[in-house]
């Protein structure tokens, strides 16, 4: 047999065939021509890509990362109680214009109304602390006073029934005329005047005693029912006006010094207890030190006159 008879024939694999199986091929270590045929085909590997990149061959393990410290949670804030929260809404002040405004309003209002009740406290006060004898009193004057007031609508309805059932109208509107005309003479201090009422001393030796005091006397005599008064020789009328004058008291620009003597026509069973009301004129003067004395007569004669002013502007409706 020839040499090729001996010799089984090798088969022959083609590369290609070799790349369709799979890859199987002859490869040597990495040097052949089919690995670095498969090495550039493959796309080139990045360094630490993913999370779970393993580490290369031949390569130091990598430390592992220290894990970031753990922030601080911040405390939790204290719970508060309603009074501080209350203290807190209220604390520091957040005013606006109008919540100023309605603040001064209210008190205003807070402060007219504690003057008020102050008022009302002194005036209940004085007479909380009066005797029995001396709320009999008052009220006896109030009772008189509303007598009076009934009297005079009593003699104003007569007049008027007089004319209107006169037969000479005219007669009897001239009587009543001449009537008022005295009357009224009485009260503006053009005429002499005389009758029952008071005489009332006033003492002044420390010289305490001043103008406003005096009108109070004044007042308080005509609203108990004085037709007539006379203070140390000045007529007292409508338009008397008294003033402080040195250690003295001007009445209309005429100086009067102490002792100071009213003489005061009218009902002396209400004049007296006018003055003498718990908290009342006399007891006003007596505080400062002045001495009061009234004495009741039936015949109390005021002749001091006041010249009749014809008025400058007002004229009677009638003309």
């Amino acid at each position: 047999m020839s040499e090729h008879d001996e010799k089984p024939a090798e088969s022959v694999k083609p590369a290609d065939a070799a790349d369709a199986s799979g890859g199987q091929g002859d490869t040597r270590d990495g040097s052949g021509e089919s690995g670095n045929r498969l090495r550039k085909e493959l796309p080139q590997e990045v360094p630490g890509a993913g999370p779970a990149a393993a580490p290369a061959a031949g390569d130091a393990p990598a430390e592992p990362e220290p894990e970031p410290a753990p922030e601080p949670q911040p405390a939790p804030e204290p719970r508060l109680t309603g009074r501080q929260r209350l203290a807190q809404g209220v604390w520091p002040p957040r005013v606006t214009r109008a919540q100023l405004i309605v603040a001064v309003l209210l008190f205003g209002l807070g402060f007219g109304l504690a003057v008020q009740v102050a008022s009302n406290s002194d005036s209940d006060n004085a007479l909380r602390g009066a005797r029995q004898e001396d709320l009999v009193r008052i009220l006896d004057e109030l009772d008189d006073r509303t007598q009076r007031l009934e009297d005079e609508k009593q003699g104003l309805e007569k007049q008027r029934d007089e004319l209107e059932n006169s037969s000479d109208q005219a007669e009897e509107a001239r009587k009543q005329t001449v009537e008022k005309e005295r009357q009224l003479g009485i009260l503006a201090g053009t005429v002499a005047a005389q009758g029952p009422g008071i005489t009332m001393t006033i003492q002044d030796t420390k010289g305490t005693v001043e103008a406003d005091m005096l009108l109070d006397a004044i007042q308080e005599l005509r609203a108990a029912g004085a037709e007539a008064i006379q203070v140390n020789g000045v007529r007292v009328v409508a338009g008397t006006y008294l003033t402080d004058s040195g250690k003295g008291v001007g009445v209309d620009g005429n100086k009067i010094n102490a002792p100071y003597r009213f003489k005061v026509i009218g009902k002396p069973q209400d004049l007296e207890p006018a003055l003498n009301i718990p908290g009342g004129v006399v007891q006003t003067l007596e505080k400062e030190q002045a001495t009061v004395t009234i004495e009741r007569s039936t015949g109390i004669v005021v002749d001091a006159l006041r010249a009749a002013k014809r008025p400058d502007y007002a004229r009677s409706s009638s003309q």
